[in-house]
């Protein structure tokens, strides 16, 4: 990196501090800090949405799959992704906004003590807040990776100067600094993507055609919808995940939904969201897909995107890219912190400590500051760690992944009137199966990806939906009531 790439991205950072403190005078209870007060637009909220679902890790993780597998990468990940926010948007997205309009919530577990009970909540509070700390690290060492690549400063640097820029501006700012810089980086990241994109086609040599020609010059297999490991049945693993994952099951996503001011606000979020999904990662994945041509058999394909940065771009656009991975990481980073820190506010710590129960708006704000500093420090400690639990691809992949479906599935089930009889004790077995499937598979390990991924998040649904299907117990009226006014139009 030269001068001019490190004043476009000391431009970054100050962009992201200015929008904290912006957002600083606009926040001034913890239903702004947490929710926006319930007034972000659906175009906000969609964008919001949609690059809340990327980090660093796309251009690590995801570009090393893309020069080893090919086109995989985007059937599996981005094309289940869209799917599944498109019907999210029908189905689950309004019933999120309807929550926080007919009771006031401002974190998504904070329903399920009217929907399940209390120790269902606590579970699901507490599990869901130990996994985001894997998943958040992981994708600080991502970037850490990156700028290691960029400019050679240490792991242990990135991972500070991310991590801290981070906890300032979402510490100060809370969700409207999130979904603003959320924009600013979509801007960032689309200028960015399509740089890279054209000068790969330049490179190419084949003009517009490349897109097409660029398939004939890489092994057959990288054209394929599927290649081993990443099989069909993969892909249908990751569709049901990603499904209770972007429709709210990774919290920070549920609160783009519970922010905005209408169900049909929230459909019309999620349905934009979607289609960037569908269009967006093939014009991002494009350099992934060509790298092989530029750099054969690289020892770690991880930095596959980062060497094509360095070897194609001039002066001042590596600094734009860096500037954009930042901006994609920040983005999920501060959102994970801002939802976590609204579960352990409103749901974890008042029931361990009484006297948090009835604060003050000015300590209610207090304490949803605090309770964010600490978790985003808690993940840059765990980024700062993360080859103890399998690198980065290990950590966001083996554990989130795995880990994510057995306490999604009754978050957003229980949105529905179709599992009204699944209740707190079925949700807890559900959950309590799913673990325990994932700690057998972690002591018992499988050849299969799709079994290793996917087996914690079907044994957790097969045991929600059966026992509800089966039980003969009918809901309480509170939660009977709960479902038909969330299954009602505006």
């Amino acid at each position: 990196m030269e001068l001019l790439d490190w004043i476009i991205l000391a431009l970054y950072f100050l962009m992201l501090l200015s929008i904290g403190v912006w957002a600083y005078f606009k926040v001034n209870n913890s239903a702004d800090f947490f929710t926006a007060g319930g007034k972000l637009p659906w175009w906000l909220s969609g964008i919001s949405h949609h690059v809340s679902g990327y980090s660093g890790a796309v251009f690590v993780a995801y570009a090393g799959i893309a020069y080893t597998h090919g086109f995989t990468i985007y059937v599996w990940w981005a094309f289940t992704v869209g799917i599944s926010v498109l019907v999210a948007a029908f189905y689950i997205a309004p019933r999120w906004s309807r929550l926080r309009i007919l009771s006031g919530i401002q974190s998504p577990t904070e329903y399920l003590l009217v929907r399940y009970n209390l120790s269902t909540q606590q579970l699901i509070a507490w599990v869901g807040t130990l996994i985001k700390v894997f998943d958040t690290g992981g994708k600080l060492a991502a970037i850490a990776i990156l700028l290691n690549v960029f400019s050679g400063a240490s792991i242990t640097f990135g991972v500070l100067l991310v991590g801290f820029v981070s906890l300032i501006y979402i510490t100060i700012g809370g969700l409207w600094a999130d979904v603003w810089n959320d924009l600013g980086q979509f801007v960032i990241q689309v200028l960015a993507g399509l740089t890279m994109f054209v000068m790969i086609l330049i490179q190419l040599d084949d003009g517009i055609e490349g897109i097409i020609t660029l398939w004939d010059r890489l092994p057959q297999e990288n054209a394929q919808f599927f290649n081993d490991p990443y099989t069909l049945g993969f892909a249908l693993v990751m569709l049901v995940i990603n499904f209770f994952s972007y429709s709210g099951g990774t919290w920070n996503l549920a609160t783009r939904f519970i922010s905005t001011s209408s169900g049909a606000v929230a459909k019309k979020a999620a349905i934009l969201s979607s289609l960037l999904y569908f269009i967006w990662p093939l014009i991002l994945f494009y350099p992934m897909f060509a790298a092989p041509i530029f750099f054969e058999d690289l020892a770690d394909p991880t930095l596959s995107y980062g060497k094509l940065v360095l070897e194609f771009l001039p002066a001042g656009l590596v600094g734009l890219i860096l500037a954009s991975l930042f901006a994609n990481t920040l983005s999920m980073t501060a959102s994970d912190s801002n939802t976590i820190s609204a579960v352990i506010s409103r749901d974890i710590l008042p029931i361990l400590f009484p006297r948090f129960r009835h604060l003050s708006k000015k300590h209610g704000l207090r304490l949803a500051r605090i309770t964010t500093f600490c978790f985003t420090l808690l993940t840059i400690l765990t980024a700062l760690n993360s080859a103890h639990f399998g690198g980065v691809i290990g950590l966001i992949i083996s554990w989130f992944a795995a880990l994510l479906g057995p306490i999604a599935i009754p978050m957003i089930l229980g949105l529905l009137p179709a599992f009204k009889r699944s209740d707190g004790k079925i949700a807890v077995i559900s959950i309590l199966g799913g673990l325990l499937t994932f700690v057998l598979l972690k002591l018992f390990p499988m050849d299969s990806l799709a079994i290793s991924i996917g087996a914690p998040t079907i044994v957790s649904f097969l045991l929600f939906t059966l026992a509800g299907w089966l039980s003969k117990k009918e809901p309480s009226v509170e939660v009977e009531q709960l479902l038909n006014n969330l299954s009602a139009k505006d």
